[in-house]
């Protein structure tokens, strides 16, 4: 079994890996053909950042925006998903930012947003983006 730990800058390319591989499997109403690995960097600057590493291998993370206890992003691996990482991840970011925690999750995928209402998390709003509507959730547990 795997644990959570800081995000290191040798991490990084692992990192942008597990970023692509998932959004280009889970995001597939999407055109992902633009998705690069140096969308991690940018997407991810000025973001307090954790990983998951399982067997010596980085197979997910998280980032969150800290002003604003924002969770911006959390991916795993497509063959971890369901083995209990992101979820351990989710409750490493929690116990480290403040309440209400907020993330946004869009409505078209709804695995997301079944794991999310399953860790605790309700949705306030629903809004619209340039990759269709999203939840926007929160937690104040």
């Amino acid at each position: 079994m795997g644990s959570v730990r800081d995000f290191r800058e040798d991490d990084r390319p692992a990192a942008r890996e597990v970023y692509l591989e998932s959004r280009r499997r889970t995001f597939t109403w999407l055109n992902v053909d633009g998705y690069r690995l140096e969308d991690f960097d940018k997407d991810t600057a000025d973001e307090r950042l954790w990983v998951y590493e399982n067997d010596g291998e980085v197979s997910g993370f998280i980032s969150v925006y800290l002003p604003a206890n924002f969770i911006h992003h959390l991916y795993i691996l497509p063959q971890h998903a369901g083995k209990g990482f992101g979820a351990a991840l989710l409750h490493n970011a929690l116990a480290c930012i403040g309440r209400p925690a907020r993330l946004k999750c869009l409505s078209r995928n709804g695995q997301a947003l079944a794991f999310y209402a399953a860790m605790g998390w309700v949705s306030e709003e629903i809004g619209n983006s340039q990759d269709g509507s999203y939840h926007l959730m929160a937690h104040f547990g």
